[in-house]
């Protein structure tokens, strides 16, 4: 029994030119990951593994519930095992990932290898046990396809970084990339800092070079109005908000509210 490949919607877009938009979660529940479906607003959803728990078993459960809806599914790891975690990842059916710590064109070959297949990569033939077990076979070509369709995103959060963009951004294979303002001003011995004029100078340079080296620029945001800059400046993928801080800012507001009401009782 032969099944057909899944579409990655986020490299099919890409490549059309087409604006993107996703969201984040730390929150690994397939039920989160449904519910965003539900929507029918989204491309794709990102699973901030750096900062949240999750086991092996996660991975696919997020990647199951992603082919439940009509979206595509990132993966943001961390810088160590980060050739592991891609990995593991990409068997698991997790169809992007966004690599962080990226700090020369070193680290950004070691991630484009850590997603390819050999010979541009590193990756051997890994079939999708899941569904091996029960008869229905990929073969060695969907398996390189899989991995030649991953969006490789890379984290620009670096000094280093982005002293080195253009080496970066020349590294065959790079997708995308996201400038971190937090890890960015940490790096520059201002934390916190992130409306600094040098943190804003260096996310101007990373996405104008981008732009230049034909590297899909990407911006994390908080709310729609705050893409209007950014889509000023020419970018055209955006992530919007992360499940934690939603939950947070719906519970204080409304928490706040009632016990305002409650306290005239």
């Amino acid at each position: 029994m032969e099944e057909q490949m899944r579409e990655n919607k986020l490299r099919n877009l890409m490549e059309k030119d087409r604006p993107t938009l996703g969201t984040r979660v730390l929150i690994p529940w397939p039920g989160v990951m449904e519910l965003l479906g539900h929507t029918n607003e989204y491309d794709y959803v990102e699973f901030l593994s750096e900062y949240a728990p999750y086991d092996l078993h996660d991975f696919d459960n997020f990647a199951r519930a992603a082919e439940l809806t009509d979206m595509s599914s990132m993966i943001k790891i961390d810088q160590e095992p980060r050739t592991y975690l891609s990995e593991r990842a990409l068997m698991a059916g997790i169809q992007n990932i966004l690599f962080v710590d990226i700090r020369n064109a070193e680290d950004a070959r070691e991630a484009v290898n850590a997603v390819r297949a050999e010979p541009d990569g590193i990756n051997g033939v890994r079939m999708d046990r899941r569904r091996e077990y029960v008869g229905v076979h990929s073969t060695a070509e969907d398996y390189v396809r899989m991995c030649e369709d991953a969006v490789v995103a890379l984290m620009i959060e670096k000094e280093s970084a982005v002293e080195n963009l253009e080496d970066i951004l020349a590294v065959e294979g790079v997708d995308m990339v996201q400038f971190g303002p937090a890890d960015y001003s940490l790096s520059l011995g201002k934390p916190g800092k992130t409306d600094h004029p040098e943190v804003k100078k260096a996310e101007e340079k990373v996405i104008q070079t981008a732009l230049e080296m034909d590297v899909r620029p990407r911006a994390e945001i908080r709310t729609p109005e705050d893409a209007e800059r950014y889509i000023g400046m020419g970018v055209t993928d955006f992530s919007l908000e992360t499940d934690v801080r939603i939950l947070y800012g719906w519970w204080k507001k409304n928490g706040a509210d009632l016990n305002e009401i409650l306290s005239d009782i």
